[in-house]
């Protein structure tokens, strides 16, 4: 395992040396992270990377196959258009989190900002999955195209684990939240479902895989009360336009 100190290294200089090091390691480990961008950016190699602190935005973008763990919280923009690999994030994540993210998966042990998972999409057997421990803000899935949001909602809390506008101009893809919220939090392109056997299935793998990352035990997170949330059409606004 290769150890980077990036105490007051500019964000350039960081990368460079991490893509340096990729090229001859699988496993690096970066401590002392304080805010550099663009993290990973691009890296497409089977390789392990550790962050020792916060990473700032745009950690993982364009990325397809590291594991990233996050020993902290992130800025905004983790996973802007990832299209594989996995990142843990052993905190809060920022806002604009898992934007056009296309393929991999994503796990945060607590909250997330505004506008989580815009615009996320699948195809085929690429199906990007956001998995978040806690609550998320406004906008959550703003015009989902694609890929599985999933909110447990675990820290003890009187809020609702989503905030408003849930789902605007969402057209494609799922969102499991675990209890009810108000029908004023979602959007009207969205629709509240009961789940089926396949969605229990797969939220038992993801929960299982959350609780492994965050040492958090399976029985704690009840798979009941779970409500689903699918797009009413696959033309939100339509209307809008003439052809």
């Amino acid at each position: 395992m290769k150890f980077i100190d990036a105490e007051g290294m500019h964000y350039q200089e960081l990368n460079s040396i991490i893509h340096e090091e990729l090229e001859r390691e699988k496993d690096i480990t970066v401590t002392n992270v304080r805010g550099q961008r663009y993290i990973a950016a691009g890296v497409n190699k089977d390789v392990s990377i550790t962050l020792e602190g916060i990473p700032g935005n745009d950690l993982g973008v364009f990325m397809s196959g590291p594991i990233i763990n996050v020993k902290g919280n992130t800025q905004d923009g983790t996973g802007n258009t990832m299209s594989g690999g996995k990142i843990i994030i052993h905190g809060h994540g920022g806002d604009v989190l898992a934007y056009a993210m296309r393929g991999g998966e994503m796990y945060i042990k607590t909250n997330v900002g505004y506008r989580t998972g815009i615009h996320m999409k699948e195809y085929k057997e690429k199906i990007p999955c956001l998995i978040i421990g806690g609550r998320t803000g406004n906008f959550l899935g703003e015009y989902l195209a694609g890929g599985r949001i999933v909110v447990l909602g675990l820290e003890d809390s009187h809020e609702d684990i989503v905030g408003d506008y849930c789902g605007t101009g969402m057209h494609g893809g799922e969102i499991y939240l675990r209890g009810d919220v108000p029908s004023y939090k979602l959007s009207k392109e969205v629709k509240k479902r009961t789940l089926d056997e396949k969605d229990y299935e797969f939220l038992k793998e993801k929960i299982n895989s959350y609780c492994k990352y965050f040492d958090t035990p399976f029985e704690s997170v009840s798979l009941e009360n779970f409500i689903k949330l699918t797009p009413t059409g696959s033309r939100p606004y339509g209307n809008l336009y003439a052809y």
